[in-house]
């Protein structure tokens, strides 16, 4: 017997703007096909639990499309991982947020809006002027690829000393391609950790959360005036546990 598994095409918040021409990605959209058993024994896997790498499993499992997982930026990834629960479990994501329970549509998520004159396509980097010092420093949004090198070297940092844990540093520094036109990596390190204020560090990163492609992953809670992030727990893909 011949069997065929639908599929769905997702498209991307970046809409493949960041991606440089010839990589199947700067279409603005994959291909994701349903997710089955063979999915659900990822998602059981302790291994892959316990080692981290059971999400990134799942989706390079789920996606179609010929591309290179490490080349997505983290906005489109999260597109992916919205789908890719939608497609195994249905829309209605149900979650606690202070005590009460919430239940949001997943299907109507939508990618943050972007503003395309800020984009030259297959170019990832961009320009930023820091409010304090008024250094210029450009700089790229992160991809998967990118992660992995971080989350390395916070591992390898906790290794050295079990109570370091720069994060936010760390993420900076792979960040920011130059400094007022220096590229050379030493000399942004050392920016980052010796000159960066911090409050040039705080609105460089809401600079980024504000302007980089992603899905708005927020929601109302009763009596609030504005947004909160949407929490993704352990029910978001084991909606059993």
């Amino acid at each position: 017997m011949e069997f065929k598994l639908p599929t769905e095409t997702i498209e991307l918040p970046s809409k493949g703007l960041i991606y440089p021409e010839g990589n199947p990605l700067a279409s603005g959209e994959i291909e994701m096909k349903y997710m089955t058993a063979k999915e659900e024994d990822i998602l059981t896997n302790q291994a892959y639990i316990q080692n981290g790498t059971v999400i990134d499993r799942l989706l390079r499992s789920l996606v179609i499309s010929k591309i290179n997982f490490d080349d997505l930026i983290i906005g489109d990834k999260n597109a992916i991982m919205i789908a890719a629960r939608v497609l195994g479990y249905g829309k209605d994501y149900t979650f606690t947020y202070q005590g009460k329970p919430y239940t949001v549509d997943l299907s109507e998520i939508e990618p943050k809006p972007l503003d395309e004159n800020q984009f030259t396509r297959g170019v990832n980097s961009f320009p930023f002027t820091l409010p304090t010092t008024g250094a210029n420093i450009e700089f790229k949004i992160l991809t998967h690829a990118d992660e992995k090198k971080i989350t390395q070297e916070l591992q390898a940092h906790k290794k050295l000393n079990s109570e370091s844990s720069p994060e936010s540093s760390t993420r900076l520094k792979h960040m920011i391609v130059s400094v007022d036109g220096n590229t050379d990596q030493k000399s942004i390190r050392e920016f980052v950790d010796n000159y960066m204020l911090a409050k040039d560090a705080r609105a460089f990163r809401e600079y980024v959360k504000e302007f980089q492609p992603d899905v708005d992953l927020t929601f109302f809670p009763e009596r609030s005036e504005s947004r909160v992030d949407i929490p993704i727990g352990l029910s978001f893909f084991w909606p059993d546990a």
